[in-house]
């Protein structure tokens, strides 16, 4: 999988300090998968207490199938349950664009291969305004440039740079980076005594 270039189309969710427990309520984290966390994500922001949809924006027709979630300031803040990243990636996200994001809900996206980008406040709300005012308008996430195009618009964004080149050299994932090493790991077993 390639992340110099993430295309998709995007969805506003507005909001300041939108926290994980509003990503996914506390009672979806007892599942057995994390497969099973992609249709309850933002579940008490989209329906009622009778399972009726509240008209969220992530719910609207035009925005289904949207793979760029665009939101505002410490996205992500709250408790550091790996379960809001998980819920984002299985509802088919592969990119954020914030203000802001918290510390640990960053690092678990960048562990699973979504960026966490930042942008300004101004070119945040032109970018929502274009995907509100046209919902097929392609968003083009350049991370080797650190910038964005919609609609022949072009935005500077921010990231980390240790996150940007772990997902550009697709080191991001560390189990993966044991698993790539397994010859070298039992070389130094060996040499160390423990095999």
């Amino acid at each position: 999988m390639s992340f110099e270039k993430i295309a998709g189309r995007g969805v506003y969710v507005k909001g300041n300090d939108i926290d994980t427990d509003r990503i996914i309520p506390a009672r979806f984290l007892k599942c057995v998968t994390f497969d099973e966390l992609g249709p309850s994500l933002f579940y008490d922001e989209r329906f009622d207490a009778e399972g009726k949809s509240k008209d969220h924006p992530l719910d609207k027709e035009e925005n289904s199938g949207a793979e760029i979630l665009i939101s505002d300031d410490n996205f992500g803040c709250g408790s550091s349950r790996e379960h809001a990243p998980q819920a984002i990636q299985k509802f088919g996200f592969r990119a954020v664009i914030a203000g802001s994001f918290a510390e640990i809900f960053h690092g678990n996206c960048t562990t699973l291969g979504i960026p966490c980008l930042v942008m300004s406040q101004d070119d945040r709300r032109d970018l929502a305004s274009e995907v509100e005012r046209d919902p097929e308008a392609e968003i083009v996430i350049d991370l080797e440039e650190k910038k964005i195009i919609c609609s022949n618009k072009i935005y500077s964004v921010e990231m980390k740079e240790s996150a940007r080149e772990s997902l550009l050299t697709e080191t991001f994932d560390p189990l993966d980076n044991l698993l790539k090493a397994k010859d070298q790991i039992q070389a130094t077993a060996i040499k160390l005594g423990y095999s």
